[in-house]
């Protein structure tokens, strides 16, 4: 007679499972590294935008207040280079908390909610940031170019 191993329901299951997200087995997942990867991702994505921003408000102020909607392009973007850094810090927080100390998931999860809401209305703020932001094109563009005067 020969003896077939004995296995733990956790270990059947990964081992039947097609595409299993856990290939060590019954090892559990680090919610907490989880979670901190996912906020440094987004505040490399949030230095991104941080600059991008910085660089935009830039040659605005470099055109000066005769170009087309200056003031509500310095206005848009500044707010928004507010928003991103409220956003930074809130990450950092975030990314400072342990998710696996239960009495600290509630804060965790609001922290999540409000950093999720200014993502959002950042967004918005650099949709019409790029609206009012167009750039000349076509033939004007070009004629522009090459005879600034």
């Amino acid at each position: 007679m020969t003896q077939v191993p004995c296995l733990t329901l956790g270990q059947a299951q990964s081992m039947h499972s097609p595409g299993n997200p856990n290939p060590r087995g019954s090892q559990p997942i680090n919610l907490n590294h989880y979670a901190t990867k996912k906020s440094v991702a987004e505040s490399m994505l949030d230095v991104a935008l941080f600059v991008s921003n910085a660089t935009r408000l830039k040659a605005v102020l470099e055109q000066g207040p005769s170009a087309h909607y200056y003031t509500t392009l310095v206005t848009l973007i500044s707010i928004s280079l507010l928003l991103l850094v409220v956003i930074g810090i809130l990450l950092v927080v975030i990314a400072r908390l342990n998710l696996n100390e239960v009495e600290k998931q509630w804060q965790l999860n609001q922290l999540n909610n409000a950093a999720t809401t200014l993502v959002f209305i950042t967004v918005i703020i650099n949709v019409f940031i790029t609206a009012f932001g167009a750039q000349k094109t076509g033939f004007l563009a070009a004629r522009t170019s090459r005879n600034p005067l």
